[in-house]
């Protein structure tokens, strides 16, 4: 199957994410891509992070400050404003409700977005419920956000997206070129410091050959993606457009 690539650059994007860092996973490349050409970029951030420590003795307090700082720098790096919206539901708790749908919701009509990003919440042998129940909220989110007779208290206007880009697909449909963009995608993940043992796998951050390594895993995954539409590097979405 032929993949399509390149959507045409959105004026606005949002990009749901359960944690942070998740967004720069998931679509780093293609964000920075898009803000460069001038487009509005805003994070969604599901849940608070306090709970992306393996150190038990963590101020989780503190901790929640601190990914929420990695986040809008991380944005920054991504050549967007570190415009950041945190839900701030319980790292690990987060459901997919009707709560938290009307506030997906809201956050689209306020910002109203040409093009919406999201996990994949039908991923086969997904673990983390987080990400799970981030990717229905923003599936379930653009549904709310379109439709006027949906959560009328907001008393915000009914907001169509044009499509919806779905990461870690299990069966991608699209690919973004982000051949120029694949250091920029890596410098974002690594403005996520207090990740960098427990997610990234670097447990000294003055060590080049760490980080060194972590950027090469970054760019296999790239190239892995980019070799689905014959690109040097790609980030590969399922793409919905009949909203």
């Amino acid at each position: 199957m032929t993949l399509n690539t390149n959507l045409a650059v959105p004026a606005r994007a949002m990009a749901i994410g359960a944690h942070p860092d998740d967004v720069e996973f998931g679509a780093g490349g293609t964000l920075a891509k898009w803000a460069a050409a001038g487009c509005r970029v805003q994070h969604v951030i599901c849940t608070d992070g306090s709970k992306g420590s393996w150190d038990p003795d963590e101020d989780l307090a503190h901790l929640v400050l601190t990914r929420q700082g990695e986040q809008r720098d991380a944005s920054r790096r991504l050549g967007a404003s570190g415009d950041v919206l945190f839900l701030n539901w319980p790292d690990g708790e987060l459901d997919s409700g009707v709560r938290q749908r009307a506030q997906v919701a809201a956050a689209i009509r306020r910002f109203q977005p040409d093009v919406v990003l999201g996990h994949d919440p039908w991923r086969r042998y997904r673990l983390h419920p987080d990400h799970r129940h981030a990717g229905y909220l923003a599936v379930e989110g653009v549904v709310a956000a379109r439709d006027p007779h949906f959560f009328p208290e907001l008393a915000l206007p009914a907001h169509r997206p044009g499509a919806l880009l779905l990461f870690e697909a299990d069966e991608p449909n699209h690919v973004e070129d982000v051949s120029a963009f694949a250091s920029t995608k890596v410098a974002a993940l690594l403005a996520h410091r207090s990740q960098l043992r427990s997610t990234m796998h670097v447990d000294d951050a003055s060590s080049s050959s760490q980080l060194d390594r972590f950027r090469s895993e970054v760019f296999a995954t790239l190239t892995d993606q980019g070799a689905l539409a014959g690109l040097t590097h790609g980030e590969a979405f399922r793409v919905i457009t009949d909203l």
